[in-house]
């Protein structure tokens, strides 16, 4: 009897569940039974783009953010709202087990999905969580509290390179790495299907925004940019990142909103675009770099990670970066160095299969 693999997404954004899908999928193709656990916003992505696959109501945490004050500092305030939710999750994952027969449970982020039973996996593109500026002398409290929590789990897969190629700097590399840990390469629904142009509003496409990330902040950075395209004549689609609705929402007659595609439609408009604008979301920045393509960055104010690998990225010539404050005023032009995405994409391949041929000999 095939095995049944529990996947559980972290639900503070909709990357955690866009990330888990390629890997879902592969499973899926070994012959296993794709079992997810999460909230239903998440639930109706994954459903969207896995075919056949079952899904349980097991919400993670969902933090709450604010307008004005620093996004760390809100998240700090919550965490001990965050530490009784794993707790809970921990044993309510106990009774999930027992009545779906699971063999292995695949958590993005989620601290509290281990089990001694069974096979447990834990997916992090930061082992090093990095603490804003005034703080950063602590950094080594939460690697090893985070250290602590990956311990528990058989496997810990980290979604990126080993090597110079990396695209997480410090969050991954430079330090040390948990002994049950593996760089399994950059994880990306984008790279091996069909780009289709069935949904294109225009015959040619100036720019793309890609929505994402926690609200207000979305919702801010939206109308900003909104502002901004309307008065040009630049064809500019928005992609709002809200799976479970596919209308077609129009703004403006340069400016067309979509409230989700599918990802060959996705991999179209982002081939076709002159200029591409995200967040520094960790999973939109490997869909990017699976397709080579150069973007702007706008990082989630006050969201550490995000700041750093817009600097790191920037540095590196693949994208360019911007404040939220300052895009509403001008966008930097996008740099042209070539990213070595089909290097990346190959070792990213070759680096998957291995952990998981690792991860099924471990029955």
């Amino acid at each position: 009897m095939n095995r049944n693999i529990l996947i559980c997404p972290l639900e503070w954004g909709l990357g955690h569940a866009a990330r888990i899908i390629p890997l879902a999928l592969r499973l899926k193709e070994m012959g296993f039974n794709i079992i997810a656990g999460s909230g239903e916003l998440h639930l109706a992505l994954l459903r969207s783009e896995i075919p056949g696959i079952r899904c349980i109501s097991f919400p993670g945490f969902r933090p709450k953010y604010s307008r004005s004050v620093p996004q760390y500092l809100f998240l700090i305030l919550q965490g001990p709202s965050l530490i009784w939710h794993s707790i809970r999750e921990h044993f309510r994952l106990k009774r999930i087990i027992r009545e779906n027969e699971i063999d292995i449970v695949i958590s993005d982020n989620r601290f509290g999905l281990w089990n001694t039973n069974i096979v447990s996996v834990y997916i992090t593109h930061q082992p090093r969580i990095p603490f804003p500026g005034p703080f950063r002398k602590l950094e080594f409290v939460g690697e090893w509290l985070h250290r602590l929590i990956i311990s528990r789990y058989t496997y810990c897969f980290i979604p990126d390179l080993p090597g110079e190629l990396n695209l997480t700097g410090r969050l991954a590399h430079g330090l040390r790495i948990p002994s049950n840990a593996m760089y399994i390469g950059i994880l990306s629904r984008l790279t091996g299907i069909e780009s289709c142009a069935a949904d294109m509003p225009f015959p040619a496409v100036e720019n793309t925004i890609i929505l994402s990330g926690p609200e207000p902040q979305k919702s801010i950075l939206k109308k900003k940019l909104t502002d901004f395209f309307s008065k040009t004549s630049e064809n500019t689609v928005v992609l709002g990142g809200e799976p479970g609705d596919d209308s077609l929402n129009r703004s403006s007659g340069n400016i067309v909103e979509f409230n989700h595609l599918p990802p060959e439609s996705i991999k179209e408009l982002i081939l076709r675009s002159r200029t591409v604008i995200s967040r520094s979301g960790y999973t939109t920045i490997m869909e990017l770099v699976s397709l080579g393509c150069n973007a702007v960055l706008i990082p989630t104010p006050g969201q550490t990670e995000q700041e750093y690998l817009a600097r790191l990225l920037s540095e590196k010539g693949w994208f360019a970066s911007v404040s939220q404050k300052e895009a509403g005023v001008f966008l930097p032009v996008v740099p042209e160095k070539s990213i070595p995405y089909k290097e990346i994409n190959e070792e990213s391949r070759q680096l998957l299969e291995s952990a998981l041929q690792q991860l099924l000999q471990n029955k």
